[in-house]
């Protein structure tokens, strides 16, 4: 049985919510104000048991501020901590290298990640990415351009891949 913290910041685009482990992991997070939210996104094994309200977690939250304010580079520095298969896995940590400000096509992500016909479970994989922000999966748009869909939606996506391209 784990315990986890979750705590919740405003931001320009509404609350942003983490659940980081007790090592300062992140768990999962994303733009809303409600742990349960995110919850369910979170590998059954590393799911924690209880949740503890903190009103800052340290790196995570100055991460988020940070990024908000045009640091983007910052997210990269928080440690995340996701479970699935070999090739989620695999992607996930493919997303954490994708620059801001130079968004890629499902395509050129299923690349990255080592099997380029597998544009669907590239798609699959930021579907089912836990750690939005940390994970930046925002930054996987559709060939052609067009912002593709977003669990915490199309404004939100569009707001951080403008917030990236001014700020990079």
């Amino acid at each position: 049985m784990s315990t986890a913290h979750t705590s919740t910041v405003q931001t320009p685009i509404g609350p942003f919510t983490a659940v980081v482990a007790a090592d300062g992991a992140v768990l999962a997070s994303g733009w809303t104000a409600s742990p349960d939210d995110l919850l369910p996104q979170v590998s059954p094994s590393l799911r924690p048991a209880a949740l503890t309200e903190r009103r800052d977690l340290g790196q995570v939250t100055r991460a988020v501020r940070e990024y908000h304010a045009g640091a983007l580079d910052v997210i990269a520095d928080v440690p995340v901590r996701q479970r699935s298969g070999e090739f989620l896995e695999r992607a996930w940590e493919a997303l954490r290298g994708v620059p801001a400000g130079k968004p890629v096509s499902y395509a050129d992500y299923a690349l990255l990640a080592g099997r380029p016909a597998a544009v669907r479970a590239a798609a699959t994989a930021c579907a089912r990415n836990a750690a939005t922000l940390f994970v930046p999966c925002h930054r996987v748009i559709r060939t052609g351009g067009a912002i593709g869909n977003f669990r915490w939606g199309a404004d939100v996506k569009r707001w951080l891949l403008d917030h990236e391209q001014r700020a990079a």
